[in-house]
């Protein structure tokens, strides 16, 4: 590779895993401010693909075509723009770059704290496939968090449990010192336990279900997925207050937004992956080249754990 190119998977028309292409584009340089990464790996989540799919919506994110994909990312620091301090080439490093991650290089501000254009340094201990899952989820779920504020006296219900987010959302409620009630489909309760929460199947009678498990009650909820967990947790009695959503919005109940996630929130994450308090399952891993088969297999939100890409 010519050090004043690079590849990046880019999109020349919104849509689905097919429009995804690897191109060689020019290197992105270093500016002001700025350092430049060479990534190892990159993070999916379910954003990369909604905000993809159709042009209202990539509108909403600002992105216009061609437009590149992914927003997670772990690499090595190789270039560092004028007025940069922290920062040196040759460190490790992990963050996000808003539908631009999956390249060989990204741009992103030093400043550390801008969702979706942040970097920050990885940890000893933290291996760069498990750093670049870390942005977007981490922010979500610590944001999630923050609204719902639970500690040792909580029986916590979570929505979602074993989707990207939840990963994350199940293990920081356990660090917290709750019970945590998981909701999922009947192939990912092993799943569940291991993270740390007690498994419940998701449908009809839920409320019913999670109040056999908890007779006790159930005090806040988190849905990460849709409404369903909110209409429950309502039915079991917990006040509003204490529920958050991140993918729907319900009245009188308060969202959740990872651009909102408290100060410091995805350093201390990644000191808990460090001391071994928090673990994120790597589900699957691809090679640049099989970005269609990766987007493939992460968009049919049936997957256990996260879907990383190698470069």
């Amino acid at each position: 590779m010519q050090e004043d190119k690079s590849r990046a998977v880019r999109l020349d028309s919104f849509g689905g895993p097919e429009v995804l292409d690897v191109q060689e584009v020019p290197a992105p340089q270093a500016g002001p401010g700025q350092v430049r990464v060479r990534v190892t790996a990159a993070g999916l989540n379910p954003m990369d693909w909604i905000m993809t799919t159709d042009a209202d919506t990539a509108a909403r994110f600002g992105l216009s075509l061609p437009a590149g994909f992914g927003t997670d990312f772990a690499g090595v620091v190789d270039q560092v723009g004028a007025g940069v301090t922290g920062f040196a080439p040759g460190d490790r490093v992990f963050g996000a770059a808003l539908s631009r991650a999956v390249a060989d290089f990204v741009v992103v501000d030093a400043s550390g704290e801008t969702a979706a254009n942040e970097v920050h340094h990885t940890p000893d201990g933290v291996d760069d496939r498990t750093a670049a899952t870390l942005a977007i989820a981490g922010r979500t779920a610590s944001a999630a968090l923050a609204v719902v504020a639970p500690g040792p006296d909580d029986t916590v219900l979570i929505g979602g449990a074993a989707g990207g987010v939840g990963v994350f959302a199940v293990q920081l409620a356990r660090i917290a010192g709750a019970r945590v009630i998981g909701t999922g489909s009947a192939s990912s309760a092993g799943f569940l336990r291991d993270l740390g929460a007690e498994p419940v199947g998701y449908g009809d009678g839920l409320a019913e279900r999670v109040r056999a498990l908890a007779p006790g009650g159930v005090t806040a909820a988190m849905d990460l997925f849709g409404t369903q967990t909110v209409d429950a947790a309502r039915e079991l009695g917990v006040p509003d207050d204490r529920i958050c959503t991140i993918a729907a919005q319900v009245d009188g109940v308060p969202g959740a937004n990872g651009a909102n996630a408290p100060s410091g929130s995805l350093a201390e994450i990644a000191r808990l992956v460090a001391a071994g308090r928090l673990r994120v399952p790597i589900a699957a891993s691809f090679p640049i080249e099989q970005i269609r088969r990766a987007a493939e297999l992460q968009s049919g939100r049936h997957v256990h754990g996260k879907v990383v890409i190698d470069l």
